[in-house]
């Protein structure tokens, strides 16, 4: 239960006194996606009642946002600014550290936000249920994975401090809470799905690695949100088959 309080306190603005080791948070952070997901879809559900499709939706992104504290997008507006300007390994890196955002981060956010306010759109409430949930569990086994494979590009940062702790075998147990999460929500969608997430975490890293030598806490975040971004297209594209309980 530590663990779980302590991936809860690390990926969410709730605070908790949970273990902050890795080896004990990474297996919970799927689970905390899903749990994530399940809060942004109940708040989509609820508002479809008296609005349309799209204010509900900007509801129940605004909700994660709020719940989240924008935690990955701002890791996403840092790297879209970072990798965005063509500058050197020093350079890039002094980018992702100042807290203002560009020109690429401000337009990098307003897509993050009209892609998920868009496919959540296009989803009645059942499919909402299965997608939000799935996308965030997916989405947030991305970090471990990345984690185990790059190295760090500087070592004072979170996310070197948890890499540095971090194992195989926690990293498989997080892969494995996400595929099950998905499963049991998408059904056979989950593998195209697991397609996209794997393709994003691949391209993102080996951009952060050509770019920068390794990750950072905000490759993290961008990784997270092309994963969760990914998975809710594919939904809204194939919404009359998905969720498998509901026709």
């Amino acid at each position: 239960m530590s663990g779980f309080l302590g991936a809860v306190s690390l990926l969410t603005r709730i605070p908790t006194r949970g273990d902050p080791d890795a080896a004990r948070t990474v297996p919970w952070f799927p689970i905390v996606g899903a749990m994530l997901g399940a809060a942004g879809a109940s708040v989509y559900a609820a508002a479809r009642v008296a609005l349309p499709p799209t204010l509900a939706a900007t509801l129940a992104v605004a909700t994660l946002v709020l719940l989240t504290g924008a935690l990955h997008e701002d890791g996403l507006a840092d790297v879209a600014d970072a990798f965005g300007a063509g500058a050197d390994r020093e350079r890039t890196i002094e980018i992702l550290k100042d807290p203002r955002h560009g020109t690429y981060g401000v337009l990098a956010l307003i897509v993050s936000v009209l892609a998920r306010i868009g496919a959540l759109a296009t989803m009645g409430s059942w499919v909402a249920f299965a997608a939000v949930p799935a996308a965030h569990a997916l989405a947030r086994a991305t970090a471990p994975a990345t984690m185990l494979a790059l190295p760090p590009a500087n070592e004072d940062g979170l996310g070197a401090r948890y890499a540095r702790r971090l194992a195989p075998r926690p990293v498989f147990a997080s892969t494995i809470a996400a595929t099950g999460v998905a499963a049991a929500l998408l059904g056979a969608w989950t593998i195209p799905a697991l397609l996209i997430v794997a393709l994003a975490g691949v391209a993102i890293g080996a951009l952060a690695l050509r770019k920068i030598g390794g990750f950072t806490g905000d490759v993290l975040g961008a990784t997270e949100q092309i994963a969760e971004i990914g998975v809710l297209l594919l939904v809204a594209a194939a919404r009359p088959h998905v969720p498998w309980w509901h026709g």
